[in-house]
């Protein structure tokens, strides 16, 4: 997000997260110089997080150390040492991957160590989110102990799925794309009922 007065209006839904995207080829890119409002006005409620893809390490150190981000999200190639780095850090790290019918969760035992979370989205031909669901039973082949996001193609309509999906390390929900007005804007009605809704179920 990067609009202030949208993420102020977000935020009366208390959302537990807040994701900035770092990455210039995304139509959701901050921008090279963002204004600090946007991070300035999220309340230590709130985790700020900086989603990246295949970005320079210290790159990655300046603007978590700079707009005070405590979670990074790593939607590129980035390697196991890479995100111990980030965690030496003290950041929080996030790894996203891309999900199919090939994908082989065996890949992701050198990351278990490496990484508080995985973020499941849907594959598609470029890093980020696709809008697209994929196959949540696919989700059952993992067995890591490390908890996940669930993420891909989520939309206000899927309370009653979700409510449905079962998995003992689904750890959170990932929205964006299906709570758009455009990109980067958030429709905050849609965004609150949501949220009030999952609550409702997961308490």
């Amino acid at each position: 997000m990067r609009d202030p007065e949208n993420i102020q209006e977000l935020l009366h839904a208390l959302p537990d997260y807040l994701g900035y995207i770092f990455y210039p080829k995304s139509k959701r890119f901050v921008g090279e110089n963002p204004n600090p409002e946007i991070f300035r006005l999220v309340p230590t409620s709130t985790q700020k997080v900086g989603v990246f893809v295949n970005e320079d390490l210290e790159n990655v150190r300046a603007i978590c150390s700079n707009f005070q981000l405590e979670v990074v999200q790593l939607h590129g190639n980035e390697s196991p040492e890479y995100c111990q780095a980030l965690k030496e850090n003290g950041l929080q790290v996030f790894k996203a991957f891309s999900v199919d019918e090939c994908f082989n969760f065996l890949q992701l035992e050198n990351y278990t160590r490496a990484v508080d979370h995985f973020l499941f989205d849907t594959k598609g031909k470029l890093p980020g989110g696709t809008g697209l669901k994929f196959n949540w039973d696919l989700l059952q082949n993992y067995q890591w102990p490390v908890p996940f996001f669930l993420s891909g193609g989520i939309g206000p309509d899927d309370v009653d799925a979700l409510q449905q999906f079962k998995h003992n390390q689904l750890f959170a929900l990932d929205i964006n794309s299906g709570f758009e007005l455009e990109p980067a804007l958030k429709d905050t009605r849609k965004v609150k009922v949501f949220i009030n809704q999952i609550r409702k179920i997961t308490t």
